[in-house]
């Protein structure tokens, strides 16, 4: 498949509004694709260019595609920045530009699909000294060869933020169309495989294939989440149920296969390095092959420590040894996922906790069961007397959903309603805070775009909006007087009062009071809360008489 006839099949997508339609354009290009090609396409379609579970990076940001884009163009990196604030997309900015380039030029060679991502893999390989010189080249070579409808997509892949409203869901529906497999079946297979692509190259095969899936050692998979709750209401529903406490940690995935261990967050970056004292223990836990899911929590003087001393642990690249004599890392296993070859996630958590408590020995996080209100009522108030956050609610039926948020997962905790959001704009800050951003606009996801929700101003302190600003300064994609936009790519957790309709944003809602609570970098935008579930706790605040006391 040519670079062209991708991008032709974008313009179509983002010229598309119904889901329905968009999931038939994509069904329709599928069969033709080989084997090569399909995963490739699929991950580009959803403006990926790895698979969900590599930490692979590609290590390029705006202003290094802007200085190629000036370079390819015959002007300056400035110059592209305006002519992307006068557009407000960075992909419209560049098809212009390459739209002037290609009057006085001739194209070198076509863009082969394929071509195209061996070409972001070498990229991405990319290290030491002279790899920025050597990755904006290389930006430059596929940029020259461009034609301008393709200098649009590819550098939105680039940015891996493709903008044309094409979400998971959708994909999934559209390679389950194509090869005439059941939906449900690709479904299952992406939450074991972490990645479409390959999902639609097992889907080409047939459904055997499908269902012949296991997960991998050392392929992370999305770790299953938990929505707002209450106990009666779960108990009421379920009868007996399962609570553990809530830790104010990071979330952790171990994997170990014979000797070999490594260590995953919630982003599923690999956290090896930065604790090789979590790892220890965990070996010295288990002498079985395992992926375990858990949650790693600081401690000093036997008292759990605040979020961001874990999260400090989590970045940490250098000194780790210090680090380790100053907080010990405790970690919390909770679920178990895959076992001595053996994937588990289908298996109901009461089974699974049964296997996990007789192959781990140590760390694994208490569990109390039961069906009477005042037996879960004390874990809870256990829970908060030794410093942690609440308490989670499981439903001991349940299988282990890989990125899913449903009501099998209850979070139950005392502080203010919280949720998730990418940070996509700012205002320049005033008077003393001028030289940094001062309130954010953050959004929700939908179906793949991201949704304005709020903007945020209180909360900050002087020190978390300068560490906010050195996150955010090399993601800026445009400004317009005090204005900026940026690349996606980080996350705060928002408390807020109350939720409210709202015609202010695209969304219909808007958040009453919203507050800046903490920097949540231990999160993916892929993690943050959808419309559904805003339009859920709507519905929700609206069934409760404090949702009317102001």
């Amino acid at each position: 498949m040519l670079f062209m006839d991708f991008s032709r099949c974008c313009e179509r997508l983002e010229g598309t509004s119904g889901r329905l339609d968009m999931i038939d354009i994509i069904a329709a290009e599928l069969p033709g694709l080989t084997g090569e090609e399909l995963p490739v396409f699929v991950r580009f379609i959803m403006g990926r260019i790895f698979a969900d579970w590599s930490s692979r990076k590609l290590g390029i940001g705006p202003n290094l595609l802007y200085e190629a884009a000036g370079a390819v163009a015959g002007i300056s990196k400035e110059k592209v920045i305006e002519k992307i604030n006068s557009t407000g997309d960075v992909g419209q900015a560049v098809e212009e530009l390459l739209s002037v380039k290609s009057q006085m030029t001739f194209f070198h060679e076509e863009l082969d699909l394929v071509h195209v991502y061996t070409s972001l893999i070498e990229i991405a390989e990319m290290e030491g000294k002279k790899s920025q010189r050597e990755k904006l080249l290389a930006v430059r070579r596929l940029l020259g060869n461009a034609h301008p409808l393709e200098g649009r997509y590819l550098a939105r892949i680039l940015l891996e933020e493709l903008r044309i409203g094409v979400g998971e869901g959708s994909v999934r529906e559209a390679v389950a169309k194509a090869f005439g497999v059941d939906s449900a079946l690709v479904e299952h297979a992406q939450q074991a495989l972490n990645d479409m692509g390959e999902v639609a190259r097992l889907a080409k095969v047939g459904p055997d294939a499908l269902r012949d899936v296991q997960i991998t050692p050392f392929h992370p998979v999305r770790m299953m989440l938990a929505q707002q709750g209450s106990i009666a209401d779960m108990i009421a529903e379920h009868g007996e149920i399962a609570a553990e406490f809530k830790y104010d940690g990071s979330r952790f995935q171990f994997h170990k296969k014979g000797n070999w261990a490594r260590l995953y967050s919630r982003r599923l970056e690999d956290v090896t390095g930065a604790l090789p004292d979590v790892i220890r223990q965990l070996l010295d836990a288990t002498d079985h092959d395992v992926i375990l899911d858990g949650e790693v929590i600081a401690i000093k003087d036997g008292k759990p420590m605040p979020f961001q001393s874990v999260l400090r642990r989590f970045r940490r690249r250098h000194d780790v040894a210090e680090a380790q004599e100053a907080i010990a890392m405790v970690p919390n296993v909770f679920d178990i996922l895959w076992l001595d070859g053996e994937t588990l996630i289908d298996l109901p958590l009461s089974e699974r906790r049964r296997r996990l408590e007789a192959v781990v020995t140590q760390y694994v996080a208490p569990q109390v069961t039961s069906g009477d209100p005042a037996i879960i009522t004390q874990t809870y108030e256990d829970a908060l007397a030794a410093g942690h956050e609440g308490i989670m609610i499981k439903v001991p039926a349940s299988p282990y959903s890989p990125g899913q948020r449903g009501k099998n997962w209850i979070k139950i905790k005392p502080e203010v309603d919280t949720l998730d959001l990418a940070v996509i704009g700012a205002e320049w800050g005033e008077g003393k805070r001028a030289h940094v951003f001062g309130s954010f606009l953050v959004a929700c996801q939908d179906a793949g775009r991201l949704v304005p929700l709020s903007r945020v101003a209180t909360g900050f302190s002087d020190e978390q909006l300068a560490e906010v600003y050195e996150l955010l300064k090399e993601t800026v994609l445009k400004t317009s007087g005090k204005e900026v936009t940026f690349e996606p790519s980080l996350v705060f957790e928002v408390g807020y009062a109350e939720l409210q309709a709202s015609s202010n944003y695209e969304g219909g809602f808007a958040l009453r009071f919203p507050r800046f609570i903490r920097l949540r970098d231990d999160k993916d935008i892929s993690d943050i809360e959808t419309i559904g579930s805003i339009r859920e706790r709507y519905k929700r605040q609206a069934n409760s008489a404090q949702a009317y006391q102001h």
